[in-house]
């Protein structure tokens, strides 16, 4: 399993905007083919500051989804509401405690 980051600034007038277009394709980017799961998070200190946090199944269908249509789509309406450019990691889990 592959967990990808995104960290993403936002032009405070930019947020509403970010937020509808999240709310309008959250369920279509979580049933995309090898996505497991899908979490969206703000910083506590700077609220223009977002993440997201998904799991896929492995690097082929991350990369599936970053090909795709649907991630054009988003990206081509979120990408101009950044106050900074996006930051993103993959990373692997190596071990969940609850």
């Amino acid at each position: 399993m592959i967990v990808r980051i995104v960290k993403m600034g936002f032009y405070k007038q930019n947020i509403e905007a970010f937020l509808t277009n999240f709310n309008d394709t959250k369920q279509q980017i979580r049933n995309f083919e090898g996505c497991q799961f899908l979490e969206l998070y703000r910083d506590k200190n700077d609220t223009s500051v977002f993440f997201t946090y998904s799991h896929w199944e492995n690097e082929d269908a991350l990369e599936g989804y970053r090909k795709s249509e649907l991630f054009n789509q988003v990206w081509s309406k979120t990408k101009p509401l950044f106050s900074k450019p996006a930051k993103a990691w993959s990373v692997e889990k190596l071990e969940s405690l609850k």
